[in-house]
């Protein structure tokens, strides 16, 4: 059941007299939201990883890792990450982390839609979610994604999203085809978007 929701806590010394739990505003869980078409907004899970496998799987031009990669990403960086349930289903993702050296920046890895899912504002949705939830509270600066040029339809969503929001948005070349060896993978274009702040 994907409608299930548990709030995750960490604690340093379980189990001896010193056991503290940690709390910086880094580990707190935001509540699900419920749209009134019925979509269902959260954080990820670890019981997610599968199905968010076979939705990636199932939105080309997207990378496909490993079932185990998206078993970690749902571990370590769950709150990080937003996932979009209708009817029990899982219809889309976002995975994101808060990268070890920029400690005031969001970056998006993958966005995904389920195809019966598209013109219904998910991905747009999910965005919002994050930015409540996750740059909003803990005052991140910035919003980073890499985006290939064949991926209009992700280009389209992070400007417009950037410009509804009153914020900028640079693009820059990150890795190029030879930085992927001999996949035939195309140049990953870095979009920077912000700087925000709480008033946004």
């Amino acid at each position: 059941m994907y409608d299930q929701y548990a709030r995750g806590r960490f604690a340093a010394g379980v189990g001896t007299e010193t056991s503290k739990e940690i709390d910086l505003g880094l580990f707190s869980s935001a509540a699900p939201l419920t749209k009134p078409d019925g979509l269902m907004l959260r954080q990820a899970q670890m019981q997610d990883a599968d199905a968010l496998y076979d939705l990636v799987a199932a939105c080309p031009p997207l990378d496909l890792n490993s079932r185990y990669a998206y078993l970690l990403l749902c571990l370590h960086h769950a709150e990080t990450c937003v996932v979009a349930i209708q009817d029990e289903q899982l219809v889309g993702a976002v995975t994101a982390y808060i990268p070890p050296t920029q400690t005031d920046t969001l970056f998006v890895w993958q966005l995904a839609v389920a195809p019966e899912m598209r013109g219904k504002r998910v991905g747009r949705r999910m965005l919002e979610f994050l930015l409540d939830t996750c740059l909003h509270r803990r005052k991140l600066r910035w919003l980073e994604t890499t985006i290939s040029p064949s991926n209009t339809a992700s280009q389209r969503l992070f400007t417009r999203f950037s410009l509804e929001h009153n914020v900028g948005c640079t693009v820059t070349s990150l890795f190029s085809p030879g930085d992927f060896g001999d996949s035939n993978h195309e140049e990953e274009q870095l979009y920077r978007i912000g700087p925000w702040t709480r008033k946004h």
